[in-house]
């Protein structure tokens, strides 16, 4: 289901604070990666990436394969900085970033 313009807005308000949970190095798209990355997506629903690459289009493919792999939306997409979304199943109070700044 695609998001709308204001659940965006609030998705970026919120993550706005966020420090990357994952570094994507040279090391490439490992399964351990993507396994780490579908924990953290199930843990927290929002999370920054950080993605050393080359070039934008370096860059730009590595966040597409990111969000095909872990089934997730591209928030936001600023310099080396991804923003990714996927609701949990069941989501935690204490890990989840989208309902510990419900109010942002």
């Amino acid at each position: 289901m695609p998001l709308s313009t204001q659940d965006i807005k609030r998705l970026r308000r919120i993550g706005h604070h966020l420090k990357p949970v994952l570094i994507f190095g040279d090391k490439g798209l490992s399964d351990n990666f993507v396994e780490e990355l579908n924990l953290r997506l199930e843990d927290h629903e929002l999370i920054k990436v950080k993605v050393n690459a080359e070039t934008r289009d370096d860059r730009a493919a590595i966040v597409q394969a990111l969000t095909e792999k872990g089934s997730a939306e591209l928030i936001q997409r600023i310099g080396n900085i991804a923003l990714l979304y996927r609701p949990a199943q069941k989501p935690s109070p204490k890990l989840s970033n989208i309902l510990r700044y419900q109010n942002a």
